[in-house]
């Protein structure tokens, strides 16, 4: 793999993090690394950036829920320690595109497929999650696409 990719980026990260004696960053990119290693596995090869930019954020959206869990459980810490861990894995996405910047790319996908009624939410969907897969929280990307179909 090439030296400035993705996985490298965390493998560094790691180093660093541990000789800098910060465990809690340490251990939470050695549980992306974990997952990473465990889909390459599942997959019998290596991940592109794409692939893990989409993973990290899949964690990252597990890490918001279980953050809403723990504060629902009046469990603080829990959820301030979930927060933490997004922090960290967070840094290693790219930017994600703005509300505007999405409706941009909703409206145009709307034109482009004469999208009217909810029916053509999945065709949509579809159409954007190729062109914005890592650049853009799909949930916000769904809501904005059902906002502008059920006008």
């Amino acid at each position: 793999m090439e030296d400035n990719s993705l996985k490298s980026l965390i493998e560094e990260a790691i180093k660093v993090s541990m000789k800098n004696g910060e465990k809690e960053k340490t251990t939470t990119l050695r549980m992306a690394m974990s997952e990473i290693k465990k889909k390459e596995i599942d997959k019998k090869s290596g991940l592109d950036d794409q692939e893990i930019t989409i993973l990290i954020q899949r964690m990252i959206k597990q890490g918001k829920d279980s953050s809403n869990h723990f504060r629902s459980a009046d469990r603080e810490e829990l959820a301030l320690k979930e927060e933490r861990e997004i922090e960290i894995l967070s840094e290693f996405l790219p930017d994600q595109l703005s509300e505007e910047e999405i409706s941009v790319f909703v409206k145009e996908a709307v034109e482009t497929l004469n999208a009217k009624t909810n029916q053509d939410i999945g065709r949509v969907m579809g159409t954007l999650k190729t062109n914005l897969q890592g650049k853009a929280d799909m949930s916000l990307v769904s809501k904005i696409v059902k906002e502008r179909l059920t006008k």
